[in-house]
């Protein structure tokens, strides 16, 4: 595709390949590779890789051919700067990737004056990518766009007070000069709104997470991998939080059902891929008596962690009430694989709100144990059968990445085109 007369847009991610092991990943990306189609040309600004926690050196096999990318200086304070494991709270405020802002100002500036460069878009987690954002606005004067992926100062997060402060400047001086400012859900946008009524309503936009369609290609060709003993496997695949994905009342669930002698390792595995907490699966499951219920597996490559989501049996969604603001980016990946879904969830949450409108019916509380003993066996005797349904296609494939990018090329060119520029303040 001829790119010499389309307008650039910088990007400014520090969740970028070949960091492994991040959702975020799978919103930038997909941008990256779609925004062509729609005029734009994309350009992006992240950081060294040895501020990355964990590299997958094949990731880089998934950046789009011909794509700029620049990695600007960057260092992990925590790992970099610490001596005897401490290091002064200062250099990780906001947050252990600050020492990324001086380099990544100044690659954005000649990144912005080497190329056509229209507008600007920085992408939260990591704040700092806020913070370059916010200063190449303020020295160019570019229209520029600000994606929310997670809210950022909440009551108790970050619990150090210098941190949450260095957040809520970030966050409330972001979203007085961006453009747009993105949000995932419309929990987030209520919520945001509410904490800052004076900024027009306009400027808060709706743009969900998806799946991204050629990441599912050829998938379904695979041979299927099913549980020994033809166990019926209930995958859920990715993080597990302590709060945020509480697994605790369903391991209670699992171990009263399992005494009762209702459910039993010779019928179903609940497999948790790539965790990111397996002390405290182990923990909950040895407690509970259910070890052999319970899978705790390694993470895989991408590609394979789609093929086994659509492989499963089922698909198991946890996400607790206090998160009733935030949509998992997964939920999007389990609508396209086309698997039953056991959601875990507050009915009056968003990510229940998105599975009612997805036409996935089987939406229980993840912090009820008497629920959970209550809908589950029926749900697994559905699963075995072949007679749990799974989400409307037609509506899962109004979630595609490539729909998704559309729209946010939609505002680059609105944006641009408005000479409009927000106050800024000191």
């Amino acid at each position: 595709m001829d790119r010499t007369h389309q307008p650039g847009v910088l990007m400014v991610a520090y969740h970028f390949p070949p960091l492994r092991g991040s959702s975020g990943i799978q919103r930038t990306l997909p941008f990256c590779r779609y925004l062509p189609q729609f005029g734009w040309t994309p350009l992006v600004l992240t950081a060294h890789e040895r501020a990355y926690e964990d590299v997958a050196a094949d990731s880089a096999a998934d950046i789009p051919e011909g794509l700029t990318v620049a990695r600007a200086f960057a260092l992990n304070t925590a790992r970099h700067l610490a001596v005897g494991g401490r290091y002064p709270r200062i250099l990780a405020v906001p947050d252990r990737w600050v020492s990324w802002f001086a380099g990544g100002v100044l690659t954005g500036l000649s990144m912005i004056r080497k190329h056509r460069v229209r507008a600007i878009f920085s992408t939260y987690p990591i704040a700092t990518a806020h913070l370059i954002g916010l200063a190449l606005q303020r020295l160019t004067g570019l229209p520029w766009i600000a994606d929310f992926r997670d809210p950022m100062a909440q009551e108790g997060y970050p619990a150090d007070a210098r941190v949450w402060r260095s957040f809520r400047w970030i966050e409330e001086r972001t979203l007085r000069n961006a453009r747009r400012s993105l949000f995932t859900s419309p929990g987030a946008i209520r919520d945001y709104r509410a904490t800052y009524p004076d900024i027009a309503a306009e400027r808060f936009v709706l743009l969900e997470n998806g799946f991204d369609e050629e990441a599912f290609a050829h998938l379904a060709d695979r041979p299927r991998v099913v549980a020994a003993g033809g166990r019926a496997v209930l995958l859920h695949s990715g993080i597990v939080y302590g709060s945020e994905r509480d697994p605790t009342q369903l391991f209670e669930a699992l171990g009263r059902l399992k005494r009762e002698g209702t459910i039993d390792a010779g019928s179903v595995e609940f497999r948790f891929r790539a965790s990111a907490n397996d002390t405290l699966l182990r923990a909950l499951a040895a407690r509970e008596g259910i070890a052999d219920l319970v899978a705790i597996v390694p993470a895989i490559p991408y590609g394979d962690a789609l093929a086994e989501m659509m492989a499963a049996d089922a698909l198991l969604l946890m996400q607790a009430a206090n998160c009733n603001s935030q949509i998992p980016a997964k939920a999007y990946e389990y609508l396209r694989a086309a698997r039953p879904i056991l959601a875990l969830t507050d009915s009056a949450g968003d990510t229940a709100d998105l599975m009612r409108r997805a036409g996935v019916g089987d939406v229980i509380p993840l912090d009820s144990v008497d629920a959970i003993v209550k809908h589950l066996p029926g749900f697994i005797e559905r699963v075995r059968a072949g007679n749990a349904a799974a989400g409307d296609r037609a509506f899962a494939a109004t979630c595609s990445r490539r729909e998704r990018t559309r729209m946010l090329a939609g505002m680059l060119s609105a944006v641009s085109a408005d000479p409009a520029r927000p106050a800024a303040i000191a």
